[in-house]
């Protein structure tokens, strides 16, 4: 879990590549829990809020560069 202090650090195309993990991570979790399979649906939920914090500060950034 990274801060949103840590992804300002990163560039744009690495949130956008973090975003698209966060998003595969996050159908496998849907996948498992639909299975029975899946371990901690804490895990589901941090990933969750880790998507959305990465969209923010990609959200930020992009307005950044507009204005």
């Amino acid at each position: 879990m990274a801060t949103a202090k840590e992804l300002r650090e990163l560039s744009a195309d690495d949130l956008q590549r973090r975003a698209t993990e966060l998003r595969e991570t996050l159908f496998q979790d849907q996948l498992k829990r639909r299975t029975g399979s899946l371990d901690s649906p804490a895990e589901r939920t941090l990933h969750r809020r880790d998507l959305a914090r990465v969209l923010a500060v990609l959200g930020e950034k992009k307005k950044a560069a507009k204005a």
